[in-house]
């Protein structure tokens, strides 16, 4: 179906390839696994198959890619929309009209489906992805997972043969994400469908993948079984992580088939003291104190009557169900969203209630799409202009990017930054300000393991530094890994707040990867390695 025959890439004015000589056959029926690091060419890769790249891009292709037979040099990306479906890292880029039944629609409109088959396709992919009762909701109105899933359905209403997606999971909770991807795998198993997809979050797609193709950085691909390729791959999900710490092989690739060999660590552990977690809150008074807070939108109430306390050294997290209010509830407590009842104390002022610049200094957000706060052309004229608006010391923004993220060129447009070096640059903007309450929402969405890794470690400095951080997230994992307490949302409603194993080990939903396979007790790797480091 899909055929890349020694296929480079070059960037304009970038001295090296993104790809270099890639050799790939990707047969129909089959769900690959694009994996690597963020910046490594796996959005490249992936353009390539319906001619985004360079058709859109720009730079210099050498090679050929087929699709189906056809050749994507000899013709543009619209003459491929009735063969490929792209669904993109920003749903809402690529969304073209203004409800969620017009958006389904408007690309069968476009290959001139009849009127009756639009119809059906559309119940059924409302069906498919379990969002009817948002069918005639603004786009604008939803939640990033609810825009993701139905950037997904936009595509599949046109019956595509094949799907190309860049992280298709990335702002979905882990219920809805497992959906997508059950569906896809019906797509693939019951219709043929060939499904590419780039993901982060291994641990949710290893099981259904056929293939892993995993990108090192240096322009080339390992392409094999998953296993195979897993064995060999610097970035892993938890539970090839704990078959590598056991000898496992081959690695297992899914939960059941790691709680089938997993019977003799239970036994070490069994003897091991559970892990020693921080408390969930401080003994002094909070820095940030809401009660009560609502939230509305017209007539759908997005916050009901929320009380939350953030207190000095300690990271919450906040997690649910996409839609369940979470966002909302951020914007509301840092005072630029609405908030149409309750009250928000920092060091005895509402932030809602103060000009945005005083604001930000009690409180910090950093939102879902952090570029959306980046409006100069240049990181140093972001610093610079953080520096002035925080009345910090030149430099100060400087200093933190560093030591978020070393080595960004200050020339560097940040709309040409990695994710994580743009959500780095946006933490640096923010911190200028010295809040001491910080919320970052969706944090590690686009992040690798290794990112996340380095994101874990500064929120840890925070909180050491006595700031309150707050996380919305549905990355149960990096919640393991950070988070002294959980609080759920579930219809703008607080249905569960305590310590972090409590919450997540109790959870079907939110358990970690460590925790369905070991037992509640044990959330990360980490804690598993210590433990049989001390028994023996």
């Amino acid at each position: 179906m899909i055929t890349l025959d020694h296929v480079s890439f070059w960037y304009r004015g970038a001295g090296e390839p993104v790809l270099a000589d890639v050799t790939l056959t990707i047969g129909e029926g089959e769900l690959v696994v694009l994996a690597g690091r963020t910046g490594v060419g796996k959005s490249t890769l992936l353009g390539t198959v319906n001619g985004l790249v360079p058709h859109f891009t720009g730079g210099h292709l050498a090679g050929t890619v087929t699709v189906d037979g056809v050749s994507t040099r000899s013709r543009p990306p619209r003459e491929f929309a009735h063969l490929v479906g792209m669904v993109g890292q920003d749903p809402l880029a690529g969304f073209v009209t203004d409800t969620v039944e017009d958006e389904l629609a408007y690309g069968m409109e476009q290959l001139g489906v009849a009127p009756q088959v639009m119809r059906r396709r559309v119940e059924e992919t409302l069906d498919l992805l379990g969002i009817a009762e948002l069918r005639r909701r603004p786009l604008r109105t939803l939640s990033g997972g609810q825009q993701q899933r139905v950037a997904v359905g936009a595509v599949l209403t046109m019956h595509p043969r094949v799907l190309v997606l860049d992280e298709p999971t990335s702002a979905l909770d882990p219920t809805a994400a497992e959906d997508v991807l059950a569906t896809l795998a019906r797509l693939v198993h019951d219709l043929g469908t060939t499904v590419v997809m780039a993901e982060h979050r291994l641990e949710r797609v290893v099981p259904f993948a056929d293939r892993f193709i995993y990108l090192p950085g240096d322009g080339s691909v390992r392409d094999g079984e998953p296993a195979a390729v897993l064995a060999g791959m610097p970035i892993a999900p938890p539970i090839v992580e704990l078959g590598r710490l056991a000898g496992w092989s081959p690695l297992p690739l899914s939960v059941r088939d790691a709680r089938r060999r997993a019977e003799a660590i239970r036994a070490d552990l069994a003897a091991a003291p559970a892990p020693a977690r921080p408390a969930p809150t401080s003994p002094e008074p909070p820095l940030l104190t809401a009660e009560r807070v609502v939230v509305r939108y017209g007539t759908t109430v997005a916050v009901r009557g929320v009380d939350l306390d953030l207190h000095a050294g300690k990271v919450v997290a906040i997690m649910g169900r996409n839609g369940s209010g979470k966002s909302s509830l951020l914007w509301a407590v840092q005072g630029s969203g609405p908030r149409q009842g309750g009250t928000v104390d920092v060091a005895g002022d509402d932030p809602g209630a103060l000009p945005s610049a005083r604001a930000r200094k009690l409180v910090g957000m950093v939102p879902q799409t952090a570029g959306d706060l980046l409006y100069l052309e240049s990181v140093e004229g972001e610093c610079a202009a953080a520096d002035r608006e925080s009345d910090a010391t030149p430099g100060t923004c400087r200093f933190l990017l560093d030591s978020l993220a070393p080595g960004v060129d200050p020339d560097q447009h940040p709309r040409d930054l990695s994710e994580g070096q743009r959500l780095a640059l946006v933490l640096a903007v923010q911190l200028t300000a010295a809040p001491p309450v910080l919320l970052l929402d969706e944090p590690t969405r686009g992040l690798d393991y290794t990112a996340k890794a380095a994101l874990a470690r500064q929120v840890g400095h925070l909180a050491k530094r006595g700031r309150a951080v707050v996380v919305a997230t549905h990355d149960v994992e990096f919640v393991a890994s950070v988070a002294d307490r959980v609080v759920v949302l579930a219809e703008g409603e607080i249905v569960s707040d305590g310590p972090t194993a409590e919450v997540l080990g109790g959870s079907p939903a939110f358990a970690t990867q460590v925790a369905k396979i070991i037992g509640p007790d044990w959330l990360t790797v980490s804690e598993v390695d210590d433990a049989l480091k001390a028994a023996r």
